[in-house]
């Protein structure tokens, strides 16, 4: 076994607290990475919090991965030692069901193998990035281009690719209306990259506070939904809604932003559940739908646009002891747009 530090979570609502965990020894197709950046994902809190169900602690957090290769497996092909790689929300899938075929991992009918809270094929618990080293088969493990900086590099490994993919599969492109809803983590990076994709795009958000930001990002426009006249000033107007927002919202409202055949796509995810009135999308043959991350092959393209297009996410580095503060300010809606863990100083209390 090959011991990693981390920071772990003992109980729901418990403090982070520096620890030791076990990876396993290389096999054949291993990749040992040194993390170098871990984001912070508002996923994170859910999942160590119970809020999407009962978890195992101690639990280390952490699905935005970058670092550098440290050692490789026997049989290993597409990665050498000093390589910079990243790893995202998944380490594992089947590999055999039509979905993985097609490289859509995420989709998996035999459910993928989390980097954190889940069980994989040889029976431990993964733990994620909060920690100074990880362990994963090759084919889970993406090439981050030079022209990526590391610690930005990490948040495209859950928010970039959770709205690239989307954009990406209802075709945002030139001529096409696109509306972002909620401007944190997710959104800003949705529009960065649906303005790069060349769609005519708008923020969605509650007030009007970031809205120099949302423009300087690549929106076009930006409406406060506290505002009534912006559902009626909007109705009709967009070929594709991402919604970005972890809350519940009032889903019918922004299904009457839709254009006839439009979409909105749910990649933020509620504990609650969502209510949707059927006659919000039979009216204007509308559709409700929902994404989840991209597949490894889908991952790699995204780092790769985002390099040749000069995109990165907003973030703030922050040190392991300030992990408890900066969970705290992203539910208060208090970053922009996306912490990151320097894990260098994840031995320093």
């Amino acid at each position: 076994m090959i011991n990693a530090n981390a920071r772990a979570v003992f109980s729901p609502d418990g403090p982070f607290k520096l620890t030791t965990i076990e990876r396993r020894d290389l096999q054949p197709h291993d990749v040992l990475i040194e993390i170098k950046y871990a984001g912070i994902c508002h996923s994170d809190i859910h999942t160590a919090r119970g809020e999407w169900g009962p978890v195992q602690y101690p639990l280390v957090p952490g699905h935005e991965i970058a670092g550098l290769v440290a050692q490789v497996g026997s049989d290993v092909t597409k990665y050498a030692v000093g390589d910079r790689v990243g790893v995202g929300c998944m380490v594992d899938s089947c590999g055999e069901c039509v979905n993985c075929h097609n490289g859509e991992e995420q989709y998996c009918l035999e459910g993928n193998t989390g980097t954190y809270a889940a069980t994989d094929r040889y029976g431990q618990y993964t733990q994620g990035g909060y920690s100074t080293h990880i362990v994963v088969t090759e084919d889970f493990v993406v090439r981050i281009p030079d022209g990526l900086p590391l610690d930005a590099a990490a948040p495209l490994l859950c928010a970039g690719i959770t709205t690239y993919s989307p954009l990406r599969h209802w075709e945002a492109a030139p001529g096409k209306k696109v509306a972002v809803v909620g401007l944190g983590g997710l959104g800003h990076m949705a529009v960065k990259l649906a303005h790069a994709m060349g769609a005519e795009v708008t923020v969605l958000s509650q007030s009007l506070k970031k809205k120099e930001d949302g423009l300087k990002l690549g929106a076009d426009h930006y409406y406060a939904t506290s505002d009534p006249e912006t559902f009626k000033k909007l109705a009709g107007s967009f070929d594709l809604i991402v919604n970005t927002v972890s809350a519940k919202v009032d889903m019918n409202a922004y299904l009457s932003l839709l254009a006839l055949d439009g979409t909105l796509v749910n990649v933020g995810a509620p504990a609650e559940p969502l209510s949707v009135n059927v006659f919000s999308l039979i009216g204007h043959r509308r559709s409700f739908a929902g994404s989840m991350i991209g597949g490894i092959r889908e991952t790699q393209e995204m780092l790769d646009f985002c390099a040749e297009h000069h995109i990165a996410p907003e973030i703030e580095v922050i040190s392991a002891n300030q992990i408890d503060e900066a969970w705290e300010r992203v539910l208060a809606s208090d970053v922009r747009y996306r912490f990151v863990i320097d894990i260098s100083t994840m031995n320093k209390e």
